[in-house]
């Protein structure tokens, strides 16, 4: 079972800044999980397949597909709950 973390973002986006560390901390301590950080302004084929509206936005998903979708500035716990049942 593949877990998956996507990340997206734009560079101008203050939010995204905010949870970048998080998402760094996270993926630290979860070597099963893989993470992609997407660039709507150079991805938005991607951000429209996810129909990503606004940012950051943080999909969680496993080989059966979406398990979770976060919109706004997440913290840790919320994501390790879902990475935890996506694994389990």
């Amino acid at each position: 079972m593949t877990v998956r973390l996507l990340d997206f973002y734009a560079d101008w986006c203050g939010p995204c800044k905010t949870q970048d560390p998080i998402l760094e901390e996270l993926e630290e301590d979860w070597d099963d999980v893989e993470f992609e950080k997407i660039d709507v302004d150079e991805h938005q084929d991607v951000a429209n397949e996810y129909q990503v509206r606004s940012i950051p936005t943080i999909v969680i998903e496993d080989d059966d597909g979406v398990v979770e979708r976060f919109v706004g500035v997440t913290q840790r716990d919320a994501l390790e709950n879902v990475l935890e049942d996506a694994a389990a």
